[in-house]
């Protein structure tokens, strides 16, 4: 039975997504859950740290399903690419087997580059933006609704998060010509968002497996500066293989719905959509206390409104630690 308390402990670190992954002009972040027991995260009350890089290339531009040329649909400027390498810290404190929080702060390092169209003087003018800054904090508590054992010694565990992601990100980034980029692209959104959500996890010991299932919405709850970013909905899936004591085989499925943004530094036409991607990866223990774990990110179905870039695929390497 000791076991099953550990894990018990554990599976609760199911805890949320990354901030935007659909976005007019390119602004991402994976959609992959790094904060579930994929890892192997230590079952005791106490400390943990991680942090993960990911690289998301978004150099496809999309109108709908469908791919289509730069220029092909007319608009006042015309998206080319968009680099993301951002890095992820996370703190996560577990109190007990009904409680733990979760405090997560970006950096954004962003390239982007587009094409302002001047129909009147017949002109096309290159606009780029490059910037490394912090973005927006996400703190999302968790609590354990229950936890059950089944007659063939499986483990099951059911919880909620919930918390908010802060207004910490700049939203007034510059180009070296002065220009402000648009508001998806900025590192942060300029409004503080609700966010709630709730878990499963299930524990397969006598089979080596382990497995969950999770859903967070997340709503802005003001606007800023004539922008208000639509809501997000995120669904996402695992399975988790102990190859060995020390290799241990992931496999995510990860989908997210995206509403418009809206105000009159939106474009709501070109925001928002739906997006369905797998992510197998792998952890390994390099010692007792850190585990490090890789992903790759590639999409099975992406729904853009409107003209938006997107990506083929995503990176993510990261390491996690207990102290």
């Amino acid at each position: 039975m000791d076991f099953f308390r550990a894990a018990a402990i554990a599976l609760p670190l199911v805890a949320g997504i990354a901030p935007q992954a659909l976005a007019s002009c390119g602004s991402a972040f994976c959609l992959i859950n790094t904060n579930w027991d994929t890892h192997g995260a230590w079952s005791q009350p106490g400390l943990r740290l991680d942090l993960r890089y990911e690289t998301i290339n978004q150099t496809r531009l999309q109108e709908g399903r469908r791919r289509i040329a730069i220029g092909e649909v007319p608009r006042d400027h015309d998206e080319v690419q968009t680099v993301n390498r951002n890095w992820l810290a996370s703190l996560d404190y577990t109190f007990n087997s009904d409680w733990g929080v979760n405090v997560s702060l970006p950096l954004v390092k962003r390239t982007h580059l587009h094409v302002e169209n001047d129909e009147a003087a017949g002109t096309q003018t290159p606009e780029s933006w490059k910037f490394s800054k912090l973005g927006d904090v996400r703190v999302l508590a968790r609590y354990r609704l229950a936890s059950f054992e089944s007659a063939d010694h499986k483990l099951g565990t059911v919880g909620l998060n919930f918390g908010l992601k802060l207004a910490t990100g700049r939203t007034d980034m510059q180009n070296v010509e002065g220009e402000r980029a648009e508001r998806p692209l900025q590192p942060g959104s300029g409004t503080t968002d609700g966010l709630l959500g709730a878990y499963y996890a299930r524990a397969l010991p006598m089979r080596d497996l382990s497995w969950f299932a999770q859903g967070l919405l997340q709503v802005p709850l003001n606007s800023r500066e004539g922008f208000k970013p639509g809501r997000r909905l995120a669904l996402d899936a695992g399975l988790r293989y102990d190859a060995t004591e020390r290799v241990s085989l992931i496999l995510q499925v990860n989908s997210l719905y995206k509403s418009r943004d809206s105000g009159i530094n939106a474009e709501p036409e070109d925001s928002g959509g739906r997006s369905l991607h797998l992510s197998p990866g792998v952890s390994i223990a390099a010692s007792k206390d850190v585990r490090i774990y890789g992903f790759l990110q590639a999409p099975l179905f992406q729904y853009v409104n409107g003209v938006q870039l997107v990506a083929r695929r995503a990176a993510v390497l990261g390491v996690s630690t207990k102290f």
